[in-house]
């Protein structure tokens, strides 16, 4: 049984086609099998050592020809072929195929799979993708599916006071999508207060535990150590029933700590 840990984001790796984020990002990560992603895919790897292959980049282009490849071949029986029902079951058997290929040496079967959906929720590049994820969350049950929404929490330097705004409208907005967040990451530039997380889980509806806030830090590598900090883990555990054990605080993630600091 498969976990589905589903992020979204404001970057972009889904929507737009190669060669354009290319052009945008000015930076090109290249796969063992030759694949070329963008650098959010290539911190992934390189994060959860583990080696990632072309089809764990999913575009809107792979989807689209993939569906315009088997319209030509008769598969659809000649009906119209809509974005609902063609293309978002197309991305949900996309992401359940992948998801059950190893990424690693040994050949397991990976236990959780991070999906991550970018651009900002509304866009109309995106519909498709967030419809398909939420018919996807019913598709897996509830324990095998976690949202994270990932929002920016502006500090106006007039004021110098943490906006959340911004984030009560895109939650909103990702609700009547008809997603709602699991966890809530606030991203920062200074760290964030204790009541202005309490007000975000007070107006998401969102208990405190689960509202996350990351602020710029001096290394990304810090990054999993401020997440570890906030009880992420946990939390992780106790949603999709992992079942890991709780480690000895001084021995957990001590590889990375030690990594960090150097």
């Amino acid at each position: 049984r498969i976990r589905f840990c589903f992020c979204t984001f404001a970057v972009f790796l889904f929507y737009k086609c190669t060669f354009s984020s290319f052009c945008e990002t000015g930076e090109v990560y290249v796969l063992d099998d030759g694949g070329e992603v963008d650098l959010d895919l290539g911190n992934y790897e390189r994060f959860l050592d583990i080696t990632l292959h072309k089809d764990n980049n999913i575009t809107t282009g792979k989807i689209y020809q993939y569906v315009i490849t088997n319209e030509r071949r008769g598969d659809y029986l000649g009906k119209t072929v809509q974005v609902v029902p063609y293309i978002t079951d197309a991305i949900q058997e996309w992401v359940e195929k992948i998801a059950n290929q190893s990424v690693t040496k040994d050949g397991a079967i990976p236990e959780v799979c991070i999906v991550e959906l970018g651009g900002t929720i509304g866009d109309i590049d995106g519909m498709p993708f967030v419809e398909a994820f939420r018919q996807f969350q019913r598709r897996v049950n509830r324990e095998n599916f976690c949202v994270a929404h990932v929002s920016l929490v502006p500090q106006p330097k007039s004021t110098g006071e943490h906006k959340t705004k911004p984030t009560q409208s895109s939650v909103r907005e990702l609700r009547g999508l008809g997603l709602s967040p699991d966890l809530i990451v606030c991203r920062s530039e200074n760290p964030i207060g204790d009541s202005v997380k309490e007000k975000i889980s007070k107006f998401c509806d969102v208990a405190p535990e689960q509202v996350i806030t990351i602020h710029d830090l001096t290394s990304i590598y810090r990054v999993p150590l401020l997440m570890e900090y906030q009880g992420v883990i946990e939390f992780l555990n106790d949603r999709l029933q992992l079942n890991i054990g709780v480690p000895r605080p001084r021995c957990f993630m001590r590889k990375w700590r030690d990594l960090a600091e150097r």
